[in-house]
């Protein structure tokens, strides 16, 4: 199991070993499921892009099939977590910490809708933890669902169209493919960064 869940963490392993279909569940639990926080949704999307480019047999779609099915994963996702957190409602501030869960999670994310507003459900698609816990806020607080799928959609294709497309371009070239490693790992301090901003707010 924990090597399982180690594999579940590394965006090649996820392509390679399960391919699309277990890309595509990824990416669902990620955006909808508490328990996908932890999942590497960022680099995965953008992994993605590479691969279809450098090794197509992989994946076996074209890169917009690949994006349109990962915009439809992603926003299957959020609506899963809407109706998570319109039925969970506000009890959820009172939960008590787990493994899975943690409360201060939802209150990064309210903070950052208090400063937002819808606009988190697009910037959030962005932000690790703020990606899983934007839509199940956006149903404690009730948002009209008409409005919080107009986000959702335009958050959808915003984030899998530009990872998913810088990734093909650059998975052409040959020194973007020996250093993906560094670039994954740079691509992940870059999302946290504001993560560990809104922390420093909150404590303040």
């Amino acid at each position: 199991m924990i090597e399982f869940l180690k594999q579940l963490t590394n965006p090649e392993s996820i392509i390679h070993y399960g391919g699309l279909a277990l890309l595509l569940f990824v990416i669902f639990a990620e955006t909808g499921l508490l328990i996908g926080f932890f999942l590497p949704g960022d680099s995965l999307v953008f992994i993605s892009g590479m691969i279809c480019v450098s090794k197509p047999d992989v994946l076996g779609v074209h890169v917009i099939t690949l994006i349109i099915c990962l915009a439809a994963a992603a926003i299957s996702g959020n609506i899963v977590g809407y109706w998570f957190g319109k039925k969970a409602g506000p009890p959820l501030f009172n939960r008590p910490d787990s493994i899975i869960f943690k409360k201060r999670y939802l209150e990064i994310t309210q903070k950052f809708y208090e400063k937002n507003g819808g606009k988190t459900l697009i910037i959030g698609r962005f932000l690790p933890i703020i990606r899983t816990f934007a839509p199940i806020l956006a149903g404690v607080v009730k948002i009209d669902f008409k409005k919080f799928m107009f986000f959702n959609v335009l958050g959808a294709f915003a984030w899998v169209g530009s990872l998913t497309t810088v990734g093909y371009f650059l998975g052409r070239n040959v020194w973007v493919q020996k250093n993906i490693g560094y670039i994954v790992i740079g691509l992940i301090c870059m999302t946290t960064i504001p993560i560990v901003k809104t922390l420093i707010s909150k404590k303040k």
